[in-house]
């Protein structure tokens, strides 16, 4: 247990903040330790996974636990199908990249997501058409009221865009331990009508591609649109987008011509970077923080030196900007501590 100790080795934004006291854990046993010790000075708690989909705008005045928990499980279902058990602290992108080298698909839509595992079925981790609630079996997690262990299956985590019961009525009760993925071993499903992944592959000249071709396709397209947090520090993206009425899609098309949506009933997904573009963000600089020259969706310490708050408030003027020309608030789809 240290005190007084710096979280900015632990936030891929890099900006400092000092959290009270912190914590590495790597058993369930030390975890539990962790709460009684948080629970008798009644403190805050913070778990930190990858500290990719945070921003800390100021000291933490709690205990920061980092979960180390490690190792990687698997049990054959049939012929075809493998379920495959990552504890929370496995890197997110080493997992995905440990089940296509066993040929095992499922995942490859969401290489180089930055993160652990422990952490992508809190907001429903999505890229290129899959997303987690697609190949997710269960989780196990640990209850902070009365320090059990219980399993969620699917129906259970009550998963949205970019949503879970972790982020809604759970969020602060539970601490998911490990995740449980159903994928297949010979019979995988091809998604390739997403995002740019097609053109990508024409560029490898790719025409029967593979589970492997399609990470290799993804990696190559978020390696040339969205900077490396370990170069510049950033959470991908910053925000999540935006769904609106028909009724109001159709209006804004009526003034915005170009603007871009995808259709779900009554409902059109409308591209957060397409609206924040449009405001002249992208590439803008204001002190220390801007909006990234190739993805405006990406807010990033541009100097190395900007504060939480500097971030925060950046982020605010976007949000503002957006509504007052499209009407549209959009929604931080990173943590703010």
């Amino acid at each position: 247990m240290q005190e007084n100790f710096s979280l900015k080795p632990y936030n891929t934004f890099g900006v400092e903040a000092k959290a009270r006291y912190f914590t590495e854990i790597n058993t369930i046993d030390e975890l539990k330790e962790a709460l009684i010790f948080s629970k008798a000075r009644s403190l805050q708690l913070l778990f930190l996974g990858g500290g990719s989909n945070i921003l800390l705008t100021k000291d933490f005045d709690g205990l920061a636990i980092r979960l180390n928990l490690k190792g990687i499980s698997e049990e054959s279902i049939n012929e075809n199908e493998v379920l495959v058990t990552a504890k929370a602290g496995e890197n997110w992108h080493e997992f995905v990249m440990y089940c296509l080298q066993k040929n095992f698909g499922g995942l490859e839509n969401l290489s180089l997501i930055p993160g652990n595992v422990g952490t992508s079925p809190m907001q429903n981790i999505g890229a290129y058409g899959t997303e987690i609630k697609d190949i997710f079996v269960s989780c196990k997690v640990l209850d902070l009221e009365n320090l059990e262990l219980t399993t969620f299956n699917l129906e259970q985590c009550r998963f949205g865009y970019r949503d879970s019961i972790f982020k809604q009525e759970g969020k602060g009760r539970y601490v998911i331990l490990e995740v449980t993925f159903k994928l297949t071993k010979k019979d995988h499903s091809i998604k390739t009508e997403y995002g740019a992944i097609k053109s990508e592959l024409e560029n490898l000249g790719i025409k029967t591609p593979t589970i492997q071709d399609i990470s290799k396709a993804v990696i190559n397209i978020r390696q040339s649109k969205l900077p490396d947090p370990k170069e510049i520090g950033n959470a991908g993206s910053f925000f999540k987008n935006p769904t609106i009425p028909l009724i109001q899609f159709e209006d804004l098309k009526q003034k915005f011509e170009n603007i871009q949506g995808y259709p779900n009933g009554d409902m059109v997904k409308v591209p957060a970077g397409w609206l924040i573009e449009q405001c002249g963000w992208k590439g803008k600089q204001i002190g220390n923080v801007a909006s990234h020259k190739l993805q405006s969706l990406v807010i990033i310490n541009a100097t190395g030196n900007a504060t939480g708050k500097e971030i925060f408030d950046f982020s605010t003027e976007i949000i503002n900007s957006v509504k007052e020309k499209f009407g549209i608030e959009l929604e931080r789809e990173v943590n703010i501590i």
